[in-house]
């Protein structure tokens, strides 16, 4: 068993104590957020850090309903 950091942007995203340690380019979901594996590098005997790339996620914006958009008299 190892402890494995996965990491974005030199920031913790979620720790982990697993068997299998994840290959580079595997896809990945954590905390609903769909990404790939982009670098593992191994600090001491047990803990591995998985450096992970995620998705850029587009948000679109909803014009305003036309409720908002007459005042109410």
């Amino acid at each position: 068993m190892v402890v494995i950091h996965f990491l974005e942007n030199k920031s913790i995203v979620l720790s982990q104590l697993r068997s299998t340690i994840p290959s580079v380019d595997e896809p990945i979901k954590i905390k609903g957020k769909k990404g790939k594996v982009v670098d593992i590098k191994t600090i001491d005997e047990r803990v591995i850090h998985v450096y992970v790339e995620f998705e850029k996620v587009v948000v679109k914006n909803q014009p305003a309903s036309k409720e908002v958009k007459n005042k109410k008299r």
